[in-house]
C-alpha cells in the first residue's frame, strides 16, 4: 500500500493504542505459575496471556502445592499436565514432546524444529496471534501468519530451546562456539533472580521475590514488543519491494543473480530466503539444478548518502558465510586503488571480508557484481 492510500485507509501496521491501564479494571482470572528460581518461560507467558482482554492485569500466583493451584483459572510451567481444554500448560511430563510447525527448507522439505514448547512456546501456541491481534488488529490474515511465524523464529523458538536444554550445537559438531553470549534475554531473566547470598545492606531482608519475576515478565514484554513492532512495521511491508526485485531480477542481469531494490535501509535478507523458496530458486550445488534460477548472490541498494551498495547474500542460517564473496584483491581497498585493480570506475570500497563494497553509481555496482560472477565462473 502506498503511502498516500494509508492517509484515507486503515493503517494495518500501525500499533493499536494501548489499553489505558490506570482506568482499565484487572481480570477477575488468576494466572498460576511455579515458585522458586524464574525462567524467561514462564516469565515470557505470563506477559503474553495479559495481553489478552481475558486476563488483563490478572492477579500470578506463584506455588508448586497442588492444592493451591488447582482453582486457578490458568496455570503455566507447573503441575505436570499439557492440557488445553482446561487451561494446564506444563511441559516437564515424561512422553511429552510437542513442538512448533516445521521449517520450511530450501529444497521444499520439511525440517522437524529443534526444540519441544516450553510454557512460553505452549502458550504462543495458542494465544500468540490473539496478542499479536491485540497490537494490530487489521493485519491481514496472511500477515498475521507471517508474523506468527517470524516472532517464533526470532525470539520464541531461542527461548524454548533453552529452558528444553537445547545446545546450539549438536553433540556429535566438530566445531566449538568460540564465544559466549550472556546478553541474551534468557541471561537477563536469569539474572534477576536473588542471588544466595543478596540482601538489603541496612536490614538484611532479601529481595522479594516475586517482585523481581514482575521485573522479568516486563522485560520480557519489552523483548516481545520491540520485535513484534520491527516485524509488522518494518520487515513486512518490506516484503513486496523485495519480491519485486526478485522477479524482474533477469532485467538487472541476465544471470538471474543480482537484485536491485527500490529502496535502500528496508530488510530484505530473510525475506529473500523465504522469496526463493516460494519461486523455487535452486542452489547452484544440486545436482538438478540447471542453473536457470539459481540463487541470488548480490543485492544492490544506495545507502542513507546515495552512494550504491553491492552485498554478499549469506548462506541462509550463517551470520558471515557468503554464497560468493567479492573478488579477494579488492578486498580492503578503498577508492582510486580499487578503481584501478577492478578495472570499474567510480568504486568507493570493499570490506576487508569482501561480503560488502561501494560504488558512486549503479552502473558501476552491477558491474563489480559482474565481474564478481564472472571470476567465479572461471574459477570453479
Amino acid at each position: 500500500m502506498s503511502s498516500s492510500s494509508m492517509t484515507d485507509a486503515v493503517n494495518p501496521f500501525k500499533r493499536a493504542k494501548k489499553w489505558d491501564e490506570s482506568t482499565t479494571v484487572p481480570s477477575t482470572k488468576v494466572i498460576g505459575t511455579h515458585s522458586g528460581t524464574f525462567q524467561a518461560d514462564e516469565a515470557m507467558g505470563v506477559w503474553m496471556l495479559r495481553q489478552l482482554p481475558a486476563y488483563r492485569g490478572s492477579k500470578v500466583v506463584r506455588s508448586r502445592d497442588k492444592q493451591v493451584l488447582a482453582p486457578l483459572d490458568i496455570v503455566i510451567d507447573v503441575g505436570g499436565t499439557y492440557d488445553h481444554a482446561t487451561l494446564r500448560y506444563d511441559h516437564h511430563q515424561r512422553g511429552y514432546d510437542e513442538r512448533f510447525e516445521p521449517k520450511q527448507q530450501l529444497n521444499g522439505t520439511e525440517l522437524p524444529r529443534c526444540t519441544k514448547l516450553s510454557a512460553a512456546g505452549l502458550v504462543y501456541r495458542h494465544y500468540g496471534k490473539d496478542v499479536i491481534r491485540a497490537f494490530y488488529p487489521d493485519l491481514s490474515s496472511e500477515h498475521l501468519d507471517l508474523t506468527y511465524l517470524k516472532l517464533y523464529d526470532s525470539l520464541m523458538e531461542a527461548l524454548d530451546a533453552i529452558d528444553t536444554g537445547v545446545e546450539q550445537l549438536p553433540p556429535d559438531a566438530t566445531v566449538s562456539l568460540v564465544y559466549r553470549d550472556n546478553t541474551g534475554l534468557a541471561r537477563r531473566v536469569g539474572r534477576l533472580n536473588p542471588r544466595w547470598n543478596e540482601a538489603d545492606p541496612d536490614t538484611d531482608v532479601r529481595p522479594d521475590e516475586n517482585e523481581r519475576f514482575e521485573m522479568a515478565s516486563s522485560i520480557c514484554g519489552d523483548e516481545f514488543l520491540g520485535l513484534m513492532t520491527q516485524v509488522v512495521e518494518s520487515d513486512i511491508p518490506a516484503r513486496s519491494h523485495v519480491e519485486t526485485a526478485l522477479l524482474s531480477r533477469h532485467t538487472v542481469h541476465a544471470s538471474g543473480e543480482v537484485l536491485k531494490l527500490s529502496s535502500g535501509g528496508l530488510p530484505w535478507k530473510q525475506h529473500l530466503y523465504e522469496l526463493e523458496k516460494k519461486y523455487k530458486l535452486m542452489d547452484d550445488n544440486d545436482n538438478n539444478n540447471d542453473n536457470k534460477n539459481p540463487l541470488i548472490k548480490f543485492v544492490l541498494y544506495t545507502d542513507q548518502g546515495g552512494m550504491w551498495r553491492i552485498q554478499a547474500v549469506t548462506v541462509e542460517g550463517m551470520a558471515f558465510e557468503n554464497r560468493l564473496s567479492l573478488p579477494e584483491e579488492w578486498r580492503g581497498v578503498r577508492d582510486e586503488d580499487l578503481s584501478k585493480i577492478a578495472g570499474i570506475p567510480g568504486c568507493t570500497f570493499c570490506h576487508a571480508a569482501g561480503f560488502i563494497g561501494g560504488n558512486q553509481s549503479f552502473e558501476g555496482a552491477l558491474e563489480m557484481a559482474r565481474i564478481a560472477l564472472l571470476l567465479n565462473t572461471y574459477t570453479k
